[in-house]
């Protein structure tokens, strides 16, 4: 296993420094997003360092430029090879043009990167990626042309894979097994484990909501103290004395606590709303994972009742046409041999699955831990700033109201 250490964000763990040289180790950094191109052209560029002492990465630090949608061919690539095991996930593009480019906006998503190539680089089985490696190491020309040249299976998109699913479902059906209903695994565990995916999701989702909604909050009530700030100020420029003097310290009181609101509300938003937002995105990749495991249970249950029916007519060729039981014996023996290999499939997915929700829920509750203090700690110092703030105005406005 790699080194980890926490990250600044409260997200997620990232390898950052070896506790021990001789340690096998991988850290990451994505840093220096750059605007490059212009208009539907523009994209961001990331500098993207890497430390390390595995010996197949031929040095210990390299340094290249990546883009969004390199981080889009790493994922892909691994979700398309890593069967069962749960992909980490990529922040969302802007659709809005006007937060595209806002320093806000690259910073999140420079964060979301971040967390989302050393989720990859501490994972004791993706860490072992040659894709991993070529887009640490490969040069931009390398990179580009790797993923230009990407077809087929590889093109899907992540935000597609649930209709994988669907697809399933309308595949295996009563056609192929006689029943009136999809096929779909009946074991307790794995019904257990689709409730509690589809539930965290609902009410992970609702607390983005709501965590969205208390940034808005702060942003609103931090922008409504600045603009009483400013009256009180032009106030107290109309008054002279004690009572402009009070007016003048209101004012700058506002100014001073609208300024504290808004910077805790950046820290609510890169502390709290994100990472609930980055785990409803991992709940959805997951998702993804359920819906090949299903896609894996579904091409087992075909292929097992096409074995049923060629060993039937097997049987019948055996009676009545024994010049053609040596073809139909090929056939069954390939057939058998296919299935096989997707019963293999199947259950390596499964093995795999049970060892990933487990790591999930540890990594989870770290987490969730981390960003629930973070909220905690940010509210707690938020009121008292701004009870202190207003205790040190009363002195100076009793003295005016008692004068």
């Amino acid at each position: 296993m790699i080194t980890t250490q926490r990250t600044g964000s409260g997200a997620s763990l990232s390898p950052r420094s070896p506790t021990s040289q001789q340690q096998p180790f991988l850290s990451v950094s994505v840093t220096d997003p750059v605007k490059l191109g212009n208009g539907v052209q523009a994209y961001i560029s990331y500098r993207v360092i890497t430390k390390t002492n595995l010996p197949d990465y031929q040095g210990s630090e390299k340094i290249v430029i990546r883009r969004y949608s390199d981080f889009v061919w790493l994922r892909d690539r691994l979700f398309e090879k890593y069967k069962g095991i749960f992909i980490p996930p990529l922040p969302e593009k802007s659709a809005v043009e006007k937060f595209r480019f806002s320093a806000e906006f690259i910073e999140m998503r420079r964060q979301a990167l971040d967390i989302f190539v050393n989720r990859i680089a501490s994972h004791h089985e993706l860490q072992q990626s040659d894709d991993l490696r070529i887009f640490l190491t490969a040069d931009e020309e390398v990179m580009e042309r790797a993923r230009v040249q990407e077809t087929g299976i590889f093109k899907r998109k992540p935000a597609d894979l649930m209709q994988i699913f669907k697809d399933v479902q309308s595949k295996v059906s009563d056609v192929v097994l006689g029943k009136d209903k999809p096929v779909e695994e009946t074991n307790s565990e794995y019904e257990k484990l689709r409730h509690y995916i589809f539930e965290l999701e609902n009410h992970l989702a609702e607390a983005q909501k709501h965590a969205y909604r208390l940034v808005k909050r702060h942003r609103e009530l931090g922008q409504s103290l600045s603009d009483f700030g400013k009256a009180a100020k032009l106030l107290a420029a109309c008054e002279a004395d004690s009572l402009g003097k009070a007016f003048s310290d209101l004012g700058n009181g506002a100014e001073m606590l609208s300024f504290k609101l808004e910077k805790e509300a950046h820290h609510l938003l890169m502390n709290f709303e994100e990472p609930l937002k980055d785990y409803v995105r991992a709940v959805q990749s997951i998702k993804g994972t359920i819906a090949e495991r299903a896609n894996a249970f579904g091409q087992q249950c075909e292929l097992a009742e096409t074995m049923r029916l060629k060993e039937i007519n097997l049987d019948k060729l055996m009676l009545i046409r024994s010049d053609k039981v040596g073809e139909a014996e090929i056939e069954y023996k390939e057939l058998k041999a296919e299935s096989e290999e997707a019963t293999r499939r199947y259950e390596t997915i499964v093995k795999l699955m049970n060892e990933e929700i487990v790591r999930f829920q540890e990594q989870k509750t770290l987490d969730m831990g981390i960003a629930f203090h973070e909220f905690a700690k940010g509210q707690a110092n938020l009121a008292n700033n701004i009870a202190d703030a207003w205790r040190s105005l009363l002195p100076k406005l009793e003295a005016c109201s008692s004068s």
